[in-house]
């Protein structure tokens, strides 16, 4: 379990296209948080969680952080995972990930394993973003009265619905294209809005089975969206609709 006792540490900032970038850290938890250049003092606040193999400043999230900043003038915070980005690997992480490749070298299912390590980097990783939350809420341009949003896919879905289950300050998320072993359960623990994004015809996980996450969800609002293509081949246009969604619940 991670110590709740860190402040936040800005290490280093820049900017460039209307958004501000800060490197930060809380306790020896690196992150990145992305601002609005100018605008409101206080403004929302959304929580992203990247791939499995990425990091907090992939393009994948720097480019929907950028979506996030322009349209609502949000705050989007990103953590590196456990033995991901600046974060040293465990010989456990080492031995995962030569499991994975090998499966994916052998065409062998990789589900099982993904499953595996995902709960095991979620059962850390939960109690950090809750830290990174208590420390991110001490900002005067977030404040700990804001609505706070979740974003992630593939791992951040891995390590978002376990998250989201168990932290009431966020209202509303999008998640998708994980297997629903282990997360199911934690999924019927959620209420809040939900947009989950899945691939017709990804090579990894199977229909009925991204079908069963979505379906286990307990909020009464929530939107699946589905495209034709492989497991890397989201469209883009998923990305503003998720910007589109956090507007509609996070704008008061």
């Amino acid at each position: 379990m991670y110590s709740l006792q860190h402040s936040l540490q800005f290490t280093a900032e820049s900017s460039s296209n209307g958004m501000v970038e800060r490197d930060f850290t809380v306790g020896e938890i690196p992150g990145v948080l992305w601002s609005p250049v100018s605008g409101a003092e206080r403004a929302p606040l959304v929580l992203m969680g990247h791939g499995g193999g990425n990091h907090k400043k992939h393009p994948a999230m720097a480019g929907r952080a950028q979506r996030l900043v322009d349209a609502c003038g949000f705050h989007v915070a990103v953590i590196d995972a456990p033995g991901h980005g600046d974060r040293p690997r465990t010989a456990h992480d080492e031995e995962e990930i030569a499991v994975m490749q090998q499966a994916m070298a052998t065409g062998e299912p990789v589900g099982p394993v993904v499953v595996r390590y995902n709960a095991y980097l979620a059962e850390q990783a939960v109690p950090e973003w809750q830290a990174t939350l208590d420390a991110l809420h001490e900002l005067p341009e977030i404040g700990s009265d804001g609505p706070v949003g979740y974003f992630g896919l593939n791992m951040g879905t891995a390590i978002g619905v376990p998250l989201v289950a168990v932290e009431p300050r966020i209202t509303a998320a999008v998640f998708g294209q994980h297997w629903p072993h282990v997360l199911a359960e934690k999924a019927q623990q959620i209420t809040i809005p939900i947009e989950f994004d899945l691939q017709w015809d990804d090579e990894h996980i199977s229909r009925e089975h991204g079908l069963a996450l979505f379906d286990a969800f307990a909020s009464t609002e929530k939107s699946l969206h589905v495209n034709s293509g492989r497991h890397k081949e989201l469209p883009r246009f998923e990305a503003d609709s998720a910007v589109r969604f956090f507007a509609r619940h996070l704008v008061r």
